[in-house]
């Protein structure tokens, strides 16, 4: 149960950080070309922050058994909706 959450947790992280990236990326224009819109300076920035701080999340976590099995039910719920997220923002 333990290995099986910590699988699940990781794996909704890791669409988690996909995601992010997706929606960070500028809408228009190349990476290049994102500073001469502030809008997607921002979004670059604040997407990076975010995609940064939950990577460091996939490596930190609790090393008591019951929060790992915590995550084996909410695992099962969201990691598919989150590859669905993920499939239609792709």
């Amino acid at each position: 149960m333990r290995f099986l959450g910590l699988v699940l947790r990781t794996l909704f992280l890791i669409v988690v950080v996909a995601v992010t990236a997706r929606v960070a990326t500028p809408q228009n224009e190349s990476l290049w070309t994102a500073y001469d819109t502030p809008a997607d300076l921002f979004r670059i920035i604040l997407g990076a922050t975010v995609c940064i701080f939950v990577a460091f999340q996939i490596f930190r976590y609790s090393r008591n058994p019951a929060d790992m099995r915590n995550w084996v039910p909410i695992g099962l719920a969201v990691v598919p909706l989150a590859v669905i997220c993920a499939v239609v923002i792709w």
